[in-house]
C-alpha cells in the first residue's frame, strides 16, 4: 500500500500535525508519498520541515507553464476522462468564489497529479483541507486516477459549504475524515444521510516527544503565552485588550504572541496605543522546540479564537502540563474541560477571558501543575499520533479493498445535498469507527 497525502502548501508552518501523521504512518508499514501544489519550502523555519520539504514534490515546481504538457497529454490519452474532469470543474467553479478559471487550472494540476502519481505507484490520494488540495485529488480521480480521501478541518470548509462543492468531494471520496465530533457533524450537513458511515473522526495527534517528556513545574512568573496566525479569527485583539484590563488592574503579566499574519500590523498599534509594550511581545513563527520553550515558561496557552477546528497547539500545551484558556467553540470543548484542565470562556467576550486570565495569575503553581496533569491524560487517550495513524491506515486498507471491486469511475458529479447516494463499501465496513 502506498499513499499519497496532498496539500496545498506543504509544509507549511502550521503543518507539523501532517508530519507527525505521516511518520506515524510510516513507522507501521505505510508508505507514503508527499505532494504539495505549491513550493513554501523558503518559508519554513524548523529543522523538521526542512527535511519534509526535501522529500516533497511540488507541482507546480515548474510555474503555471509546467502544467500545458501534462493538461494536453491527458486530453488526448484519456479524451472521455478528461470531458468528465473538464464538467466537474465547470460545475465546482460556477458556484465557487474563485470561478470557473481558477477551477480549470484546477484541473490542469489534476492533470499533473495523475501523472506523478502514476510513476511513483501511489494506489491512494489523502488531502489535508476540504478546500483546493481536494478539489485536485477529486478531478484526478474523475480523470481515472485513484481513490481518494480527505481530512476536514474547519473552519473554513464550515464557513462555504456550498462555494467549495463540499457534497460533492465527500460524495466522490472513499472516507472523509473530521478531527473532532463537532467536525463530524458539520460534515454529516453537507452530504446525503446514507453517505454519513463513510465520515470518521480521526484526531490530529502528538508524538512521543510530547507524550513521553517528564512533568516540568509550573513557574511563579506570570506569563501567558498565546500561539498562532495572527489573523481576526484568532482573537488576539481581545487578547490584547483583556491584557490592558488586567494591566489597569496593576496584575504583573507577560503576554507573549507566537506566530505571524496579515493583523500583525493592527496588534503592534494596538499594543502601543495601550501602553503594553513592555507587557506585550510578539515573536514571529519559531520552531517547534522554540514553541516549546515558550509554553514551558508559561503559566498557561491562552486562545480566545472565535473559528476552530480543534487547535493542535491546545494538544502541545496539555501534552506539556500546562492548562488552557479557549473558547466553547468546535470542537475545543470535546478537549478542554472547563476547571479540570483549563477555563472555557464564550467567544469574543473581554470581561470573561480577563477573568480566566486573572483567575491564572492567582492561581498556586503546583493548582495548574495538577490541571496540566488531567490534561496531559486527555491528549495521551484522544490525541496519540501513532494510535490515530492506525485508524488512518484501517481506512486507507478499506478503501483500496473496495476500489478493487469497481472497475469505472463515475461520472456523477453533479450531486445534489440531501439527494441519494450510494454509500461505499469503505464507509459501510467502518460504519463503527469512531
Amino acid at each position: 500500500m502506498k499513499i499519497a497525502y496532498l496539500i496545498n502548501r506543504y509544509p507549511a508552518v502550521s503543518h507539523s500535525f501532517i508530519r507527525r501523521e505521516i511518520a506515524a504512518l510510516e513507522e507501521i508499514g505505510v508508505a507514503v508519498e508527499r505532494f504539495s501544489i505549491r513550493d513554501c519550502a523558503h518559508e519554513v523555519v524548523d529543522e523538521h520541515d526542512r527535511e519534509e520539504a526535501a522529500r516533497t514534490q511540488v507541482l507546480l515546481d515548474n510555474g503555471v507553464r509546467g502544467l500545458l504538457a501534462p493538461t494536453l497529454r491527458a486530453l488526448f490519452k484519456t479524451p472521455l476522462g478528461f470531458m468528465r474532469s473538464l464538467r466537474a470543474a465547470v460545475q465546482l467553479g460556477w458556484k465557487s468564489d474563485r470561478g470557473v478559471l481558477r477551477h480549470l487550472i484546477y484541473l490542469s494540476e489534476a492533470c499533473a497529479l495523475k501523472g506523478r502519481l502514476a510513476e511513483s505507484g501511489c494506489d491512494h490520494v489523502h488531502a489535508h483541507f476540504g478546500t483546493n488540495s481536494t478539489a485536485v485529488a477529486m478531478l484526478c480521480r474523475t480523470l481515472g486516477g485513484p481513490s481518494y480521501s480527505f481530512t476536514a478541518h474547519g473552519p473554513e470548509e464550515f464557513d462555504k459549504p456550498l462555494q467549495i462543492g463540499l457534497a460533492e468531494k465527500i460524495h466522490h471520496a472513499s472516507f472523509v475524515a473530521g478531527v473532532s465530533s463537532f467536525g463530524r457533524s458539520q460534515l454529516y450537513r453537507w452530504c446525503a444521510w446514507n453517505e454519513w458511515p463513510k465520515i470518521k473522526v480521526i484526531h490530529c495527534g502528538v508524538d512521543n516527544s510530547y507524550l513521553t517528556r517528564a512533568p516540568t513545574p509550573v513557574p511563579e512568573a506570570c506569563t501567558l503565552v498565546c500561539v498562532g496566525r495572527l489573523c481576526e479569527q484568532k482573537g488576539q485583539g481581545i487578547l490584547i485588550e483583556a491584557t490592558a484590563q488586567l494591566a489597569a488592574q496593576n496584575h504583573n503579566l507577560e503576554l507573549v504572541l507566537v506566530g505571524d499574519g496579515p493583523m500583525r500590523g493592527g496588534l503592534e498599534e494596538m499594543i502601543a496605543r495601550r501602553g503594553l509594550a513592555d507587557r506585550v511581545r510578539i515573536t514571529g513563527w519559531m520552531t517547534g522546540k522554540e514553541v516549546q520553550q515558550e509554553l514551558l515558561r508559561a503559566r498557561a496557552l491562552v486562545l480566545p479564537s472565535f473559528a476552530e477546528g480543534l487547535p493542535v497547539v491546545i494538544m502541545e500545551a496539555l501534552a506539556m502540563g500546562r492548562p488552557v484558556i479557549s473558547t466553547y467553540i468546535a470542537g475545543i470543548p470535546e478537549l478542554v474541560e472547563d476547571g479540570v484542565n483549563g477555563w472555557l470562556i464564550p467567544a469574543g467576550d473581554i470581561e470573561q477571558l480577563a477573568t480566566a486570565m486573572r483567575t491564572v495569575i492567582d492561581a498556586t503553581p503546583e493548582k495548574l501543575g495538577r490541571m496540566g496533569r488531567e490534561g496531559a491524560l486527555r491528549v495521551a487517550e484522544r490525541h496519540d499520533a501513532h494510535k490515530e495513524a492506525q485508524k488512518l491506515a484501517m481506512c486507507f486498507t478499506c478503501a483500496l479493498g473496495a476500489d478493487k471491486e469497481t472497475d469505472h469511475v463515475s461520472g456523477d458529479v453533479g450531486h445534489e445535498p440531501g439527494a441519494p447516494a450510494p454509500v461505499s463499501q469503505a464507509g459501510k465496513s467502518l460504519g463503527s469507527m469512531n
